[in-house]
């Protein structure tokens, strides 16, 4: 039986009998779960209520889930699993690209659906630990800003400024994923260590979602994804970020 501390999930989906079965299924296992059939629904919900993590069909009768997933995520950090009956890699890979921290093909079975939300949960929540992330071992790392390339992290407030001063906002994986690059600036890191640094380890199912978080980090740099001059790809070995780095407001 769910409680009142427990994590919320949003169901956007217009089939009720999928929206009754898994909304069933994660109450017994202690989740809170909302349902709406819509994009107008989910939007109402998240200025109504808190929530932890959002399972978005693709298929909705007035807004096309890839579009609500991109909006979600150019101003949200929620986690999104994609729901879809087009099961086909192009749209797997659409959908990650447009944000979704995972995509599940229609039909499911409601306790895989369970397991990659716990998963996806555990994996965000881990990448939202500055301290973790970042490898730090003094306070007063939290009081510094990053300066490279002409752009500027502030780790206070995990905000983004380009060159011209524009604000840039980024997730909390992205944040997270950036200051590790930050803290290595023109050092190879492999996957397995962004991984190891991130202490989003879980298994090898999820080795690619350093990929999937560095392409959109790319974007949150602006950078062209065929020739990017900031976090390049060394081949066969992981990725780099080419600039010189100055921590400003660093005292050690």
């Amino acid at each position: 039986m769910a409680t009142a501390s427990a994590d919320h999930i949003l169901i956007v989906d217009d089939d009720p009998d999928i929206c009754t079965l898994v909304s069933r299924f994660f109450e017994k296992n202690g989740f809170r779960v909302s349902v709406v059939p819509d994009g107008k629904g989910l939007w109402n919900m998240l200025d109504q209520a808190s929530v932890d993590l959002i399972v978005l069909d693709l298929m909705l009768p007035d807004e096309d889930g890839l579009v609500l997933c991109r909006n979600l995520r150019a101003t949200s950090d929620l986690p999104v699993i994609i729901l879809s009956a087009r099961g086909e890699d192009v749209d797997r890979i659409i959908g990650l690209e447009m944000g979704a921290d995972d995509y599940l093909p229609k039909p499911f079975h409601p306790r895989e659906l369970l397991a990659r939300v716990r998963s996806v949960l555990r994996r965000t929540r881990s990448t939202m630990q500055p301290e973790k992330t970042a490898r730090t071992h003094n306070s007063n790392e939290e009081n510094i800003a990053y300066h490279f390339a002409g752009w500027r992290l502030d780790v206070p407030t995990r905000q983004l400024y380009t060159p011209q001063e524009e604000k840039v906002f980024l997730s909390g994986s992205e944040f997270a994923l950036l200051r590790i690059f930050l803290n290595y600036p023109n050092q190879v890191l492999t996957r397995e260590q962004l991984l190891e640094y991130s202490a989003s380890k879980e298994s090898e199912t999820y080795d690619r979602t350093i990929d999937m978080q560095v392409s959109r980090l790319r974007r949150r740099l602006r950078e062209d994804s065929r020739t990017p001059e900031l976090i390049k790809t060394v081949r066969g070995l992981g990725y780099v970020l080419s600039a010189r780095v100055e921590k400003v407001g660093d005292h050690t």
